[in-house]
């Protein structure tokens, strides 16, 4: 049997240490969703189940469903947008647009999402880059109120999440052979028969994955719907910012981040559950 060298052990050290340091916040979180509040001061009080039962009110319950919302349309728009994207990344033999798709795919992850988020408060404001050109080319009579939406939430998020939904799925794409398109068409499919017969079935993983990513990327989104919804948006995160540093109400904050986590997992998980069978549709 053969030994394994000893520095593997030390390469593995900085993830152990990084898991270890996650489950200690992880676990003081939850002893603080447990603990009741105390009006006007930083402690916490004895052990409760009452910042649970509270989430049920309908304040909670629609922050929830809204933030689930929110995250299917981002992970939805952005998968119809980055798709054509990655595609092309992947299938064309030019070598000036395959760079070009490829830095206009990268670069946002050189910016912080604070910034691309102030980025776009410019241009969705009523005074901003879209509502003027359309102003300007007469298509609407007054500026369209595009801040402080769901819809202007929405865009800022599909912008955050496409870079690295266009990087997973041509990763995807990438593992498809060709030959299966070509083989497709010498027996007489179009082009487009064969890209919905051949190609996007097997490129399902890749969809998957990116639907996935983005889905939980967005639920988890804290500045882009609280500096785009400006407090009209709710979200998970939102709430608990405003729990947590406006009310001083760190147990329920707490309580509100734990239910949000377990959500996050029950709902990849039933996803998950949903796509498998979509996974082996054209593998053989």
């Amino acid at each position: 049997m053969t030994r394994k060298p000893a520095f593997v052990g030390w390469f593995l050290l900085p993830a152990i240490l990084t898991a270890l340091g996650l489950t200690i916040a992880m676990l003081t979180v939850l002893q603080y969703s447990v603990r009741a509040y105390i009006p006007g001061s930083l402690d916490v009080g004895g052990f409760t189940l009452d910042n649970f039962q509270d989430l049920l009110k309908g304040l909670y319950a629609r922050a929830f469903l809204n933030t689930v919302w929110l995250s299917f349309k981002t992970a939805l728009f952005g998968l119809l947008l980055s798709y054509p994207l990655a595609y092309t990344l992947v299938r064309t033999r030019t070598a000036w647009l395959k760079s070009c798709i490829l830095i206009i795919a990268i670069t946002p992850l050189f910016l912080g999402e604070v910034v691309r988020t102030y980025s776009w408060i410019i241009v969705l404001g009523n005074s901003g880059f879209l509502n003027s050109l359309l102003l300007a080319i007469g298509l609407i009579d007054k500026p369209l109120q595009l801040m402080f939406t769901d819809t202007g939430v929405v865009l800022a998020l599909v912008h955050v999440t496409m870079p690295i939904m266009v990087l997973m799925l041509a990763t995807g794409l990438s593992h498809i052979d060709i030959a299966y398109e070509k083989a497709a068409t010498s027996l007489g499919a179009s082009p487009f028969r064969a890209f919905l017969t051949i190609t996007l079935p097997l490129s399902l993983p890749g969809i998957v994955a990116s639907v996935t990513t983005a889905f939980a990327w967005t639920f988890s989104a804290f500045a882009t719907p609280q500096l785009i919804g400006g407090g009209r948006v709710s979200t998970v995160a939102t709430l608990v910012y405003q729990l947590g540093f406006s009310s001083l109400n760190f147990p329920f904050a707490a309580a509100l981040s734990i239910a949000g986590l377990a959500m996050t997992v029950v709902l990849l998980a039933a996803l998950k559950r949903m796509t498998r069978p979509l996974q082996n549709v054209g593998i053989h």
